[in-house]
């Protein structure tokens, strides 16, 4: 890829826990969000812009690179921070659905993005929820929505 693009590429991801089950709790979340903060910017050209969630799902809004293939990606994340949770956390504490979903959008639209995903348990809690950016895609079904 040359060194001389220029790329707007913003992301809203998100997936679930194995079964749905309430496993991002105390501080298995804040160890959480702090591994994944790390590994994203651990990828060259990454940006994070905000983690959020509830016990039973995670949202993340990032920028990358073009180089970046999303789903290789989006795979270790998933994996790494599961064996980090279990390995370094608590064992067994942590289990991901197979799965996720991914929205692209505007810069433009990127303030109330990142508001969505660091507000999920007002969200969550009062009904507001954006299904588009709720969407994990499910082997069992075609798309899952909350």
């Amino acid at each position: 890829m040359s060194s001389a693009s220029y790329s707007e590429i913003n992301l809203h991801v998100t997936w679930h826990t194995k079964g749905n089950l309430p496993m991002i709790l105390g501080v298995i979340e804040k160890r959480l969000y702090s591994y994944l903060t790390h590994k994203i910017i651990e990828t060259a050209g990454c940006i994070v812009h905000a983690i959020g969630g509830i016990e039973d799902h995670i949202h993340i809004v990032v920028t990358i690179p073009p180089e970046v293939l999303i789903s290789d990606w989006v795979g270790k994340l998933k994996g790494s921070s599961s064996h980090y949770i279990n390995h370094e956390v608590q064992p067994k504490a942590l289990e991901w659905q197979r799965g996720y979903g991914v929205v692209s959008f505007g810069t433009r639209d990127l303030p109330w993005v990142v508001e969505y995903a660091r507000n999920q348990r007002e969200h969550h809690k009062r009904g507001s929820i954006q299904e588009r950016l709720e969407r994990i895609f499910d082997p069992g079904k075609d798309v899952k929505t909350p």
